[in-house]
């Protein structure tokens, strides 16, 4: 098993390596978010599009329906009731209302479902709670032996390691 950078894990790594391997999942993790953010909106595209697709399909019933439907409705109501034809047109009239206003319905629940996601909304907040984050962390302080205790060729090593 290694580290994001190659190293194996639990091999002292430098602090270059170290702010390189936090600074590739950064880079990482806001290319995820964005991800999600995207996925997100394109769901809520795709319940606008399903909304305009139910109201104009409930337009389409009422408009182009009405009149097969309406002659065939009274027709059959006045052969089964034996009732006035105007009134058998009207109760014909009134089914496809009826009709249309369950579509039409439809159209304002998937509208209301598309306007109430907050998706992108709850990203953009994650990506700023972690940029916050990251902005207020600072490196924890090393223990430093004494100078008098330290060996010239531990000093020099540190010496590298740092630049």
């Amino acid at each position: 098993m290694s580290a994001p950078d190659g190293s194996p894990v639990g091999a002292e790594r430098s602090i270059g390596q170290l702010f390189a391997s936090a600074t590739t999942e950064l880079s990482a993790l806001v290319h995820d978010e964005i991800a999600l953010a995207k996925a997100q909106l394109k769901q809520d595209v795709k319940r606008g599009a399903t909304s305009g697709g139910a109201f104009t399909v409930a337009g389409a019933v009422l408009l182009f329906s009405l009149p097969m439907l309406n002659f065939a409705l009274a027709y059959g109501i006045r052969t089964w009731s034996g009732w006035n034809l105007a009134v058998c047109f009207l109760l014909s009239f009134a089914a496809n209302v009826l009709v249309a206003g369950v579509l039409a319905l439809i159209g304002v629940l998937f509208a209301k479902k598309a306007q109430k996601s907050k998706g992108p909304q709850k990203v953009a907040a994650s990506m700023k709670e972690t940029a916050g984050v990251l902005q207020k962390a600072k490196p924890h302080p090393r223990q430093t032996p004494a100078l008098e205790d330290r060996s010239p060729a531990a000093i020099e090593a540190v010496a590298r390691s740092s630049s």
